[in-house]
């Protein structure tokens, strides 16, 4: 059963437009693939990867500039150093749990090595976030092919949300949480853009949750919807943000862009708490960069320009975080732990009564 996304409920964010799918895979030749796996036995697993891929897949040889920022440090992006010293992603971008970044890592490596990459660098970029407690982490489900799989499954199109991918056993603001995207349509120096992101949300609070400033998490009480961990307490949480852009911006802006994301994550509710990996990527589409050139020509926006776009991106990263905490579905994993869907009939109440 397919769950509405936000603006299905008629509630509409922000002051920009939304691109035709309101998903990052609206910036031309960006593509997402999921893999999921659920299981009971002989463990109980409830995990998956998603892949981000720039240019159709061809970013293996045909770089993106990209940029990044930490906003809390308690989780894993892999390849950061050469993306900072270089300013250009290679790859896909993959996001999965915490314990197999590096099978996934090795996945993509090994991909590179079968497809006879030979003008790109070999540096997978590959994020987590703690799915452990509705899936038995330890029990290190996934096989290099599970990765391979979502690469192959990438595609443009419409983005499967809430418990699926890497999502798929991820909590968010003591609901269930998971993989969400929005988008964005702005006009910045002489030009027309689009701006996507995409999230892996396993954070927050409930009390923190914010839908367009409304508290709708000390709405919905522990007596209407069980929290997530009960008594025990949450474990920290993570978040990953991808952003993606067909403008032409160099590695510095597309730092300045990444830097936005925590706009969005604040609207929502999220404050960075001590246990948290909230890491965020920024890529631009807008120049070419293909491998074993030895000069290269580049268009950039005036950073006088990039107000529009550093709107674009917190109203896009805010509303695909709820797009996740829309789509995700009640789920029960390792040791019985559930995670309660977002009540809907309780957002449209909320929204329905805010005094503005």
């Amino acid at each position: 059963m397919t769950r509405p996304r936000l603006r299905d409920l008629g509630i509409e964010i922000g002051t920009l437009p939304p691109g035709p799918l309101n998903a990052i895979t609206d910036v031309p030749g960006v593509w997402v693939g999921h893999t999921t796996v659920v299981r009971d036995e002989p463990r109980v697993v409830r995990t998956g990867v998603t892949m981000i891929v720039p240019r159709e897949n061809r970013v293996w040889e045909d770089y993106c500039f990209a940029g990044w920022f930490r906003f809390n440090g308690n989780g894993e992006l892999t390849g950061l150093p050469w993306l900072e010293e270089s300013g250009m992603l290679g790859s896909p971008v993959a996001i999965t749990n915490t314990n197999q970044v590096g099978l996934v890592r090795d996945a993509m490596e090994r991909f590179a090595a079968e497809h006879s990459v030979r003008n790109g660098f070999w540096l997978p970029v590959v994020g987590e976030t703690w799915d452990g407690w509705l899936s038995d982490i330890n029990s290190f489900p996934l096989t290099e092919d599970d990765a391979l799989a979502a690469l192959a499954a990438a595609g443009p199109g419409p983005v499967v949300e809430g418990n699926v991918g890497g999502g798929t056993g991820m909590i968010c603001h003591d609901f269930k949480g998971g993989i969400g995207t929005a988008s964005r349509f702005c006009q910045a120096g002489g030009g027309a853009w689009t701006v996507g992101a995409l999230v892996q949300a396993n954070y927050g609070d409930r009390a923190d949750l914010r839908l367009d400033g409304v508290p709708l998490g000390r709405l919905i009480g522990c007596d209407r919807v069980p929290g997530a961990y009960h008594e025990e307490g949450s474990p920290g949480g993570s978040i990953i943000v991808v952003i993606a852009t067909d403008a032409p911006l160099i590695p510095t802006q597309c730092n300045r862009l990444a830097r936005r994301a925590t706009v969005g994550l604040a609207r929502a509710g999220g404050v960075g708490h001590d246990g948290s990996g909230d890491l965020f990527l920024a890529f631009a589409t807008g120049n070419h960069l293909p491998g074993g050139q030895t000069r290269r020509r580049l268009e950039m926006l005036d950073h006088g320009e990039m107000d529009p776009l550093f709107t674009a991106t917190a109203e896009a990263v805010e509303e695909a975080i709820l797009n996740a905490l829309c789509a995700a579905e009640t789920m029960t994993g390792f040791r019985g732990h559930t995670a309660h869907a977002l009540p809907l009939d309780a957002v449209a109440e909320a929204w329905a009564a805010r005094p503005w």
